[in-house]
């Protein structure tokens, strides 16, 4: 029997229930840990441990989910806020405006199109942290914008244009 987040949330909260918090790890383990390799563009040492530190402070902090938003935009949100923790305190990650990676068209065009999951890796690399965060959120992750912006403390209109510029650069990038 599959039971509802917020069902389990509510088991958590009334009897620190493991099993339930266990329940929900296992559901967003896979696309918390997803977001934050493509965030950290693919440390996968720092996305395990910065989704580890997220999990950790979920549970600590599930006292405070008001319910408002669905439990997964709240993870995220926390995901998020440790991404830009670990960007303060390494400064190649960083928040600001990264500028692109030169285009290399000779050795992107050599990749054969059965490689399009690897092309559009290196792809998101080259978008600065809010365009890959607001892609990844909406496109890969289902939020609506509404969520997004929610998750990443910004207006909605900065999401909306962080998605539209991405998602342009990711179709150039893409079609070379």
């Amino acid at each position: 029997m599959s039971f509802a987040d917020a069902d389990l949330i509510a088991r958590i909260l009334s009897r620190e229930d493991h099993q339930a918090f266990a329940e929900l790890v296992r559901r967003y383990q896979s696309p918390v840990r997803a977001f934050l390799t493509r965030m950290t563009r693919g440390d996968l040492h720092l996305a395990d441990d910065l989704a580890q530190e997220t999990f950790l402070k979920a549970w600590q902090k599930l006292h405070t989910f008001r319910g408002d938003a669905k439990f997964s935009t709240w993870l995220f949100g926390i995901a998020c806020n440790e991404f830009r923790g670990a960007a303060r305190k390494r400064k190649e990650l960083a928040l600001e405006d990264i500028e692109e990676l030169p285009s290399e068209p000779d050795q992107m065009s050599a990749i054969p199109d059965s490689n399009l999951r690897l092309d559009l890796t290196a792809a998101l690399k080259t978008l600065n942290s809010s365009e890959r965060a607001a892609v990844l959120l909406c496109c890969q992750n289902g939020l609506s914008h509404e969520e997004a912006a929610q998750v990443l403390d910004c207006p909605l209109g900065t999401v909306k244009t962080n998605v539209l510029r991405g998602r342009e650069k990711l179709k150039r990038r893409l079609s070379l």
